[in-house]
């Protein structure tokens, strides 16, 4: 006579019965809802740095002005406590705004490596290196918007102060669009902490 299951859905021992259908489902969707989430913002930010770089590069006159007032400190309080702190040598002034170019180039194309991995782990490859290309493309946007514009610009050349040259706005959108990206860049694997995918219960012939 085979061993029958309660009315609970538990075995006689008292341990509970195989996962149910719908269980499956659900994690099979959070598996595939977290990379594509990864993928859409981690795309968007390539995007982003993509244009702006673009657009520093086809019109290097407008942002070179910008960077060369804000490093200059001429639109400021001009606080003399404060004014030593100006960089007013043009050549310094342009090497600092092509190495800002530099670094958004080199970020967007890491981003958009980390985009194409991601469409591969939503085709179901693994999401590490993914994961570690997108990290280091996105702390690269939260350098260069985070130290560079916010703490360097904003602070230590008190760009704060400046009505006409203040770009902190703009510096603040983005770093916080990364930073929600690294976020869920970083949220755990819904199947692996689950301990993965459940295992198809063992099949055993009916005990007589």
């Amino acid at each position: 006579m085979g061993v029958e299951e309660s009315e609970t859905g538990k075995q006689p021992d008292g341990r509970g019965g195989g996962p149910r259908p719908g269980g499956r489902t659900s994690t099979g969707e959070a598996s595939r809802a977290l990379p594509l989430a990864a993928t859409v913002l981690t795309g968007t930010v390539a995007l982003t740095m993509a244009l702006i770089a673009f657009g520093n590069l086809t019109d290097f006159g407008t942002n070179r002005e910008f960077v060369r007032h804000v490093l200059a400190m001429d639109t400021t309080f001009r606080d003399p406590h404060l004014m030593w702190r100006a960089v007013t040598s043009p050549g310094l002034q342009d090497a600092a705004y092509v190495a800002v170019i530099a670094w958004e180039t080199v970020a967007a194309v890491v981003l958009g490596l980390a985009t194409v991995r991601w469409c591969g782990a939503l085709r179901g490859g693994g999401t590490g290196r993914a994961r570690r290309t997108a990290t280091a493309g996105l702390l690269m946007v939260l350098l260069l918007f985070g130290a560079g514009f916010l703490a360097i610009g904003g602070e230590w050349f008190a760009m704060w102060q400046s009505k006409q040259w203040n770009g902190l706005d703009a510096a603040t959108r983005n770093l916080t669009v990364a930073g929600i990206a690294l976020l869920v860049v970083h949220l755990p694997d819904p199947v692996r902490r689950l301990g993965g995918p459940p295992a198809e219960p063992p099949s055993h012939h009916a005990m007589r």
